[in-house]
């Protein structure tokens, strides 16, 4: 198998080379390492009003999605990339420099911008500037390596992200992101549009997902207890991505950590998925392991809200992160299997929309629980991966 360097070399075009180095420098989170400290012991806001920001964010992604379509459609791909590198940077700086509740409000509005012109453009140049060269059959390949890129990036980005919070302030890392961002974006400038592009509107795609995808999950039963089952447990899982943090405030951890914790949380993840096809066989089948799955992320967040200490909050990022953050992605793996190709795109972008959609009116009442309680909050948190365990509607023939 090529290597990345390889790729970048010697075998790829100009556009994948930097559609490699796009996706490297606009997932360099610095800020990943301070997620919640930037709101706590900077701006002093509540952790209501923390994931209201989130359900805010959300929102404007559900209704940005086709304006922002539009662009990619009219002044092409390139250029949609480019925006949002641009527009996420700008969100970077004003994010990182008022601490104030209506300034985070904008924040999170031109980030949300960001992910929707920058959503769905990336993959559709690199399938392009493949197919241009006649190397459409090397998609998965390449987006194996992005996806490995983008990874990297994060992994290097959080440890550096908690030594600047150290050093400069806990604003500094997101004010930081704006360099990366900004180089993300010349990168994208720079890229050569492929003359051979698929006829899919990327505002119409919008409309096809949300159209198509409530009809092919309301005929379709298995499919739709396999999204159901996903979605409850990720929905879960994505809150020990805002929980951890403050418990290492309340356990008075050093700044300079956290990133690590961030980083050993990627780094579980990486190392579950790479080695999935192997749990399965161990835990004998994969309905026991995605049972296993669920019950660990609800365990750990029992034990970290009954136990709060260093170590199980390290056990709590590692085995709750590790296993509940990458269940959804074995999940989407078996129903790639129910899927029809040429829905395929449009049925898992529907299924992550209905979760952010179930996030938009979660992240209120568990930031209101939090404020109240940060042990009754994980407590809450940990019923939902709980149910799936006992009352999961699975069927070992679903994975046969």
């Amino acid at each position: 198998m090529k290597s990345i360097r390889q790729y970048l070399t010697q075998n790829s075009s100009k556009t994948i080379w930097r559609y490699f180095a796009f996706t490297f420098f606009v997932n360099l989170h610095f800020f990943s390492a301070v997620l919640v400290p930037i709101y706590t012991n900077w701006a002093h806001i509540s952790k209501f009003q923390i994931l209201t920001l989130q359900s805010w964010f959300m929102l404007w992604i559900f209704i940005l999605e086709v304006p922002t379509g539009v662009i990619a459609d009219y002044f092409g791909r390139k250029y949609s990339l480019a925006l949002g590198a641009l527009v996420v940077a700008f969100g970077a700086l004003i994010y990182g420099s008022f601490p104030s509740f209506p300034v985070f409000l904008l924040g999170e509005f031109l980030f949300a911008a960001a992910f929707s012109l920058m959503s769905g453009a990336d993959d559709a140049l690199l399938y392009d500037a493949l197919k241009e060269e006649g190397r459409e059959g090397e998609i998965k390949n390449l987006a194996g390596k992005a996806h490995a890129m983008q990874l990297t990036a994060m992994l290097i980005s959080a440890p550096i992200g908690g030594f600047m919070a150290y050093v400069f302030g806990v604003n500094s890392p997101m004010l930081f992101c704006a360099v990366p961002f900004f180089i993300a974006a010349l990168i994208a400038w720079t890229i050569k549009e492929p003359q051979i592009k698929e006829k899919v509107s990327e505002s119409r795609r919008y409309l096809t997902i949300v159209k198509e995808g409530l009809s092919f999950f309301y005929h379709h039963k298995t499919l739709r207890l396999l999204a159901l089952d996903a979605i409850v447990v990720a929905a879960g899982a994505y809150f020990v991505i805002w929980l951890y943090q403050p418990l290492l405030q309340s356990l008075s951890v050093p700044i300079v950590y956290f990133g690590l914790f961030h980083m050993i949380m990627a780094l579980s993840e990486i190392i579950i998925a790479s080695y999935f096809v192997k749990l399965e066989k161990l835990f004998g089948g994969a309905k026991r392991f995605l049972r296993f799955a669920a019950l660990i992320t609800s365990i750990m967040f029992f034990v970290v809200a009954l136990f709060p200490n260093v170590f199980t909050v390290l056990a709590f990022v590692v085995l709750a992160g590790g296993f509940g953050l990458t269940r959804l992605e074995l999940m989407t793996a078996y129903m790639n299997r129910l899927i029809p190709s040429a829905q395929r795109a449009t049925i898992l972008s529907s299924i992550s929309m209905f979760r952010r959609f179930a996030l938009v009116f979660l992240n209120p009442v568990v930031g209101f629980i939090a404020d109240k309680s940060l042990g009754w909050a994980l407590l809450f948190v940990g019923i939902f991966p709980l149910l799936i365990f006992f009352f999961s509607p699975l069927k070992k023939e679903m994975f046969d």
